[in-house]
């Protein structure tokens, strides 16, 4: 049975709402000032409220102001009852969040109408939060089975860290590494278009596919092999016309060479040190499309000998695609200057190149996902 709510300082105006809506069988409970009209809300939560606006105290608007901004009674439909009727009168109810308007003196059909007409909004309202409610439990369930998929870091033999901030619960980046036998490692990042559940997917389809190297023809060792099939997989015409970029690359630790290829995708940085100074910023890209959009594109291999005490960056564009508080966009060489700066100490480089970006971020959430792998060779 639907809860209705009565607020007003008159006595016999009370009386009378409250019968005609028991009439209709309605459960009615009754305040006599705003004050207590809130404390009354707060304990009920009513479906419906009908409240007068000219009251000693706390008036209708003010009342309304406060139900609608409490996260407990955002479902709770508001009903002023008015002797006012002018356009400025009607914009002030509404800017306070009020639900629709009743003109004294009362007529009975009107009441019920009027009254059906906001306990069926209000009953839509909590359907939609309900399934609200219900889609992001399954999402918080999706992104966790996303990041269960990802990797553990690694200490051995040499270090494999990282940080994966997605934009809203899931997102389109997706990152991987793993033995391809006991002396090449093969390790990615990729960076599918757009946001949500759309861009997941095929993240998730690209890293399934990859681990268990479903493609049997293909040569996983060859970088550039790779990113041709899957092109050849994931046109955009067979993939909902999403598309995504992709840092590939396989190292050899016996050899200590890093074979790589990329589409479309940010540079890596090899940052090389020796006796604790930096002597070489390599960016590591090859030419090529992003995966999907051309099915004719040509991916290459490039190659870089590891030096001792090493450290390999990659990351997706969120790393560096950052608005700032003054609107200006932040850049990729300011974001290689920062992985510069902090190589000593490498501890906890990773956290402190993250409250970097948080702190640099105008915004409460970053607008894209963040990911960013660190690999120190020695």
């Amino acid at each position: 049975m639907f809860q209705i709510l009565i607020i007003d300082d008159d006595h016999s105006m009370k009386i009378l709402l409250k019968r005609m809506l028991e009439k209709q069988g309605y459960k009615v409970v009754a305040a006599s000032s705003g004050e207590e009209g809130i404390e009354k809300a707060l304990a009920c939560n009513p479906a419906l409220i009908i409240c007068d606006w000219i009251m000693p105290g706390l008036n209708g608007l003010e009342v309304c102001h406060r139900i609608k901004t409490d996260p407990r009674l955002s479902t709770t439909f508001f009903i002023l009852l008015t002797s006012l009727d002018s356009v400025a009168d009607c914009v002030k109810g509404l800017d306070a969040g009020a639900d629709d308007f009743i003109s004294k003196p009362i007529e009975q059909n009107e009441l019920q109408a009027r009254v059906r007409a906001g306990l069926r909004l209000h009953q839509l309202s909590r359907d939609l939060q309900t399934q609200k409610l219900l889609l992001e439990a399954e999402m918080a369930e999706a992104a966790e089975y996303v990041r269960s998929l990802l990797p553990p870091p690694i200490t051995e033999p040499f270090n494999i860290n990282f940080r994966f901030i997605p934009s809203r619960q899931l997102g389109g980046d997706c990152f991987d590494y793993y033995w391809l036998d006991s002396d090449y490692l093969a390790i990615y990042l990729l960076d599918t278009a757009g946001h949500g559940l759309k861009a997941t997917l095929p993240s998730v389809s690209v890293l399934n596919l990859l681990r268990s190297r479903a493609l049997k023809s293909l040569n996983y060792y060859q970088p550039s092999d790779v990113l041709t099939a899957l092109n050849d997989t994931f046109q955009m015409s067979y993939q909902n016309d999403k598309y995504f970029t992709i840092w590939y690359g396989v190292y050899d630790r016996v050899k200590r060479q890093l074979t790589y290829a990329s589409a479309g995708h940010p540079p890596a940085i090899l940052v090389s040190c020796t006796n604790q100074k930096i002597s070489e910023v390599k960016y590591l890209k090859t030419p090529g499309m992003p995966i999907g959009m051309f099915p004719d594109a040509k991916y290459v291999d490039g190659f870089c000998n590891i030096e001792n005490f090493s450290t390999l960056y990659i990351f997706s564009d969120g790393a560096y695609e950052i608005t700032k508080s003054d609107g200006t966009l932040w850049s990729l060489d300011a974001f290689i200057q920062l992985l510069v700066s902090l190589q000593h100490p490498l501890d906890y480089q990773l956290e402190q190149i993250l409250n970097y970006l948080i702190t640099l971020n105008s915004k409460e959430a970053f607008d894209d996902d963040l990911s960013i792998l660190q690999i120190q060779f020695d």
